[in-house]
């Protein structure tokens, strides 16, 4: 899959959201050329672990781009900027509203030099509201948007999740509006903004508690069909102190887990309401009773959508992932540093360092 061979894009994105963007556009076929600033440059440099003083993750991020160095602070810097812009079809930028404009070089000053600009800002709280000016993480942006909420047990503390879902929300949703972008240029000819505020990428993912609200019902922490509160979409300990995952909503996949299990049960297992606490005691009891690789079989045999729980280190031998060709490695003056491939990264590409 490609498709964007003759697209230029000038990257001034740094850490994980905007850079995750910029690896899909390049992994497309773009020319992403990232622009870092003379003094640490991408603050992810330096961010462990590392082989071959590299660090691995900016590496993951940044494969496949060129880079520069440019001091936008300095009026030559800003100048050589303005010079560069008008040769590029996108410009990524991931400031806090403002900074370019102080900079001298704003969204519109860079559309007056290049009207066929497509300007990608991504920010944590958007172009425009009252925290538009506001500093924040991942953490605090799903907390905002009430994901964060909706994390953890009931009436107990919301937990943070163990990944970025706003960062790479966000990333992703710039690649979706600069491609929208770039279709609607080749229509007009005419370049735009694309607004993206992370806070707002991760609403979507709230479809389910968030249709409850416009109901004029409240989303229960924990208690949710999709959040833990049925015993049938739930996590549970084996007998090795490991974990599988039973997402069985269905009724007929329900049925195929009662029978390939041996546990007694029926329907009300996907019934939300007093009964569950109680209903998923007795899972636990039963999924203890046999080692995650035992459940992974029974799950495996009877498609029941009874998953492993798998540890990040066990991702790189899984039977399935290794068949898709997911992962892959570079080669440095230490050793091989690995990568992974997104899902739409063409599966012949042979990564190199960024």
């Amino acid at each position: 899959m490609a498709g964007l061979e003759n697209i230029r894009v000038l990257d001034l994105t740094r850490l994980l959201p905007g850079p995750l963007g910029s690896l899909v556009l390049a992994d497309l076929g773009a020319t992403v050329d990232k622009v870092e600033d003379r003094g640490a440059g991408d603050y992810l440099r330096a961010t462990p672990p590392q082989v071959a003083g590299e660090s691995v993750a900016f590496h993951a991020l940044n494969r496949g781009k060129r880079g520069l160095v440019l001091d936008l602070k300095h009026a030559d810097g800003a100048a050589t900027f303005k010079r560069l812009v008008s040769s590029y079809d996108v410009l990524f930028e991931q400031f806090r509203p403002g900074v370019l404009d102080r900079l001298g070089v704003g969204h519109q000053t860079l559309l007056s030099e290049n009207p066929r600009l497509v300007v990608c800002a991504l920010t944590g709280y958007g172009q425009t509201g009252p925290l538009a000016d506001r500093a924040g993480h991942d953490l605090n942006y799903l907390a905002r948007a009430g994901l964060l909420g909706l994390q953890g047990p009931p009436d107990g503390q919301p937990f943070p999740p163990g990944y970025q879902l706003a960062d790479v929300s966000g990333g992703l949703w710039c690649v979706i509006g600069i491609l929208a972008a770039l279709r609607e240029r080749d229509r007009t000819g005419v370049g735009q903004v694309v607004d993206v505020s992370m806070s707002e990428s991760v609403i979507p993912f709230a479809t389910s508690p968030l249709s409850r609200t416009f109901a004029g019902e409240k989303p229960a922490r924990g208690g949710e069909v999709l959040t833990g509160g049925i015993a049938a979409y739930q996590t549970y300990e084996t007998k090795d102190g490991k974990w599988v995952a039973l997402g069985a909503l269905e009724p007929k996949f329900l049925q195929k887990f009662f029978q390939a299990s041996g546990i007694d049960g029926d329907l009300s297992a996907i019934v939300p309401g007093p009964h569950q606490p109680e209903l998923k005691q007795k899972f636990a009891r039963a999924f203890k009773e046999k080692t995650r690789d035992e459940w992974a079989k029974i799950g495996a045999d009877a498609d029941c959508m009874l998953e492993p729980v798998l540890e990040p280190d066990e991702l790189r031998s899984d039977e399935h992932l290794v068949a898709r060709n997911v992962f892959c490695d570079v080669e440095t003056a230490e050793g091989p540093m690995g990568q992974y491939r997104t899902p739409v990264t063409p599966k012949d590409l042979e990564p190199s360092l960024g």
